[in-house]
């Protein structure tokens, strides 16, 4: 009799219809703390950062909006309550990691590298790395750059792919660090350096809202093309599927294309500078065929 009744509960047991067991994972930890805790930068235009008011605003930050309602729904709960959590290139995989955030909102390369430790979303940008420099400066390519000073942001992947091409090409930089694109672009605009080294689509934000943007230009040298992804935690599959389900509907529908050009092709706070950026052809590519694909 007991066997028989232990094998009636496991038989019961197996026939729950998946569709009714609880969330799991970050869905089940936002059900039960009722919040959801987005993490965003002070200065990355126009993907995170802080009006004149210090509130995150941001078309990555938007796209974060529609997930957190999309999670309201899915979890039926409404009362859902957003909690934001400023971070820094640096930061923002430990603060995933340890669960004080549970996306990051901002401009974030998916990379092979980081997919051991988190997960992306689909692709919702793609940039390419570049440098600015003084608009009459003597430098075309990153070979130009070697003995030179140059700045770069602690924790981006400008870093590896700057010493890489330097092995290949035989050249060294002096590099100086800094804990945000904002420290590193002062680096250049002081004369502490003669190059910034970043996503082209952050060096055009920090050039269009300078003082004076015709004293800056871009290269046309590339480091690599990278997809931007939204991050989560690793091995976290409802979750994951819930955002992309999201990105992919607003891809197929006019909602991302009204989204991007919101923020890249028209005056956008807090000086309402157009940056005129609009869909290149990788990025179109992405939106037409959405992935997670990493570099």
């Amino acid at each position: 009799m007991k066997g028989l009744f232990y094998s009636l509960i496991l038989a019961t047991a197996v026939a729950v219809p998946a569709h009714a067991q609880s969330p799991g994972g970050t869905l089940a930890k936002i059900k039960d703390s009722g919040e959801i805790r987005l993490g965003h930068r002070d200065v990355s235009i126009p993907f995170s950062y802080l009006d004149d008011n210090q509130k995150p605003v941001g078309f990555a930050m938007d796209l974060c909006g529609r997930i957190v309602d999309a999670v309201k729904s899915e979890l039926k709960l409404p009362a859902i309550q957003t909690k934001l959590q400023p971070i820094q290139l640096a930061t923002q995989i430990p603060l995933i990691q340890n669960g004080t955030i549970d996306i990051v909102c901002g401009p974030a390369t998916n990379t092979l590298e980081r997919q051991k430790v988190v997960a992306f979303s689909n692709t919702i940008f793609v940039s390419s790395i570049r440098a600015v420099v003084k608009k009459d400066a003597a430098i075309k390519t990153f070979e130009d750059l070697s003995g030179k000073p140059v700045s770069l942001t602690s924790g981006s992947t400008s870093i590896a792919l700057l010493t890489a091409r330097g092995q290949e090409k035989n050249f060294q930089t002096k590099n100086i660090l800094s804990g945000d694109h904002a420290g590193s672009f002062l680096a250049l605009t002081t004369g502490r350096s003669e190059a910034f080294i970043m996503d082209d689509i952050l060096l055009a934000s920090l050039i269009a809202n300078s003082p004076d943007p015709d004293n800056w230009r871009i290269i046309d040298d590339s480091l690599r093309t990278e997809p931007y992804g939204l991050i989560i935690r690793k091995d976290d599959p409802e979750f994951k599927v819930l955002i992309d389900k999201t990105l992919v509907a607003m891809m197929k529908s006019n909602q991302f294309a009204d989204l991007y050009a919101k923020w890249f092709m028209k005056p956008i706070p807090p000086k309402n500078v157009n940056l005129n950026f609009p869909m290149t052809p990788p990025l179109k590519d992405a939106v037409a065929n959405p992935t997670d694909k990493g570099v």
